[in-house]
């Protein structure tokens, strides 16, 4: 009877302890890695394109002290002759130029807007340097991340849709 009783007791505190947590912010809730699965642009005129074609690859990373890397990648990127990453042609580092983008810097998440704030200190499109993005996070889950630039600066006026999946280890 004794070890009912105690049994009961101990799931009932751990119900109760689990219960009592206080929900996730959406800012400590975006913390960790997340892969890239996919950008959607949509143009004024309702035109889709994926500017880093159907199988790009990346992440996008946030610390818990503020601070955010993302890289995007087109899954088919030209692999460049010689080993040597300056020795592209004209053609092969047009390619890579419109295939990929990276950034980082610092972030700011608005709880009430749903909205991210990338600062951006740095980025392989250079004119972002110094620019601050807002993104709506128009979905976020344990697993799964959307968010939406409505400011995108390619075939403006767009609407950007990045996809992410929070990376596990070995994928």
């Amino acid at each position: 009877m004794k070890a009912g009783l105690a049994a009961t007791l101990v799931l009932g505190l751990g119900v109760s302890s689990a219960v009592a947590q206080p929900a996730k912010t959406l800012r400590d809730q975006l913390v960790g890695t997340w892969a890239f699965v996919i950008a959607e642009i949509t143009t004024a005129d309702g035109k889709k394109s994926l500017p880093f074609g159907d199988k790009p690859r990346g992440m996008l990373i946030f610390t818990a002290d503020g601070q955010f890397s993302q890289v995007h990648v087109a899954g088919d990127l030209p692999r460049i002759a010689g080993n040597n990453r300056l020795g592209g042609t004209p053609e092969d580092n047009r390619a890579i130029v419109h295939g990929s983008l990276a950034m980082f810097g610092t972030y700011t998440v608005d709880e009430n807007k749903k909205t991210v704030t990338f600062k951006i200190e740095g980025s392989t499109y250079p004119n972002l340097a110094g620019v601050a993005q807002t993104r709506n996070i128009d979905a976020l889950t344990a697993d799964e991340f959307r968010n939406t630039n409505p400011a995108a600066s390619r075939d403006v006026p767009a609407v950007a849709t990045n996809f992410y999946k929070r990376a596990r280890s070995g994928q």
